[in-house]
């Protein structure tokens, strides 16, 4: 029997099920790796305090990843929620001590309802000590703008100039996902030479909860089975892409992406890729 690669998720824990390391491990499931958890936070509104953001202990992170480890161990992780300046410090530690072969960094700051997921003061952490481990970095339009001191990000040759800017911050890739943009849902993806533009058509929905924790943690999911970034890139646009239109709800509240569908109903778009060679961009 050929055991599945092992893939480990540090996030925050979303109570509905649709993002965070919910999203996560069913991203995993689908794509036959073995997947494991790291729970940084719970983020779940308080009905009488309206606190939404609960963290762990450090020494309960600390727990966790040293359990699976042990049990499992690992040879690629995705890094979502961190929150807080502490829980990235001692995350890039163990990090830093495991033997992986990929390290997938979604920076994490802006949840679908604009609830706040990284304090201020741990951005600079966010930057100095976390993406610079990173073999892949996932900022949308809010947080690359974020990671760039501000930036207005307004269109797809703004989101080509962000990745460049952004791998300056000592990641081996960037790719910044442009789905808040107008026109078609193009991604762009720079590895310090060449670029690719990933372009998908725009799906009319509002039912896109966990969309970019699914993105990530199938982009590591692929790359630990072996297959390059671009080629991970491009099966995990697709995955979520499909996952994407067939989103649902069960309420008036704004619903999840259907990590089945692409299993279910087969593949939805086709993904356009365009390389632009270095010096063309």
């Amino acid at each position: 029997m050929t055991l599945p690669a092992r893939v480990m998720t540090i996030a925050g824990s979303a109570a509905g099920g649709s993002a965070g390391i919910q999203a996560d491990l069913k991203t995993f499931q689908e794509l036959d790796v073995y997947g494991m958890s790291v729970l940084t936070a719970i983020v779940s509104r308080h009905p009488k305090t309206d606190k939404n953001v609960h963290l762990q202990t450090v020494e309960a992170i600390e727990a966790q990843f040293a359990t699976a480890i042990k049990q499992v161990g690992v040879e690629g992780i995705k890094i979502g929620m961190l929150f807080s300046e502490e829980i990235i410090k001692t995350v890039s530690e163990l990090v830093g001590q495991a033997d992986i072969n990929y390290l997938v960094v979604d920076p994490v700051m802006v949840g679908k309802m604009n609830s706040k997921l990284l304090e201020d003061k741990a951005i600079r952490a966010l930057k100095e000590r976390m993406i610079p481990m990173a073999s892949l970095i996932t900022p949308n339009v809010p947080e690359a703008s974020l990671l760039l001191d501000g930036r207005s990000i307004k269109s797809v040759e703004e989101l080509k100039q962000a990745a460049v800017d952004l791998y300056d911050l000592g990641c081996q890739n960037v790719l910044v996902k442009g789905g808040r943009l107008e026109g078609p849902a193009i991604d762009v993806l720079y590895d310090g030479k060449d670029m690719m533009l990933f372009e998908v058509p725009r799906i009319d929905t509002v039912n896109t909860s966990g969309a970019g924790c699914s993105y990530s943690a199938a982009i590591a999911a692929y790359l630990t089975k072996g297959y390059s970034v671009y080629e991970s890139v491009k099966r995990a646009k697709s995955f979520v892409t499909t996952a994407i239109e067939h989103g649902f709800s069960y309420t008036d509240i704004v619903g999840p992406t259907y990590h089945a569908a692409e299993r279910k109903y087969g593949v939805a778009h086709e993904v356009k890729i365009y390389h632009i060679k270095q010096g063309e961009a």
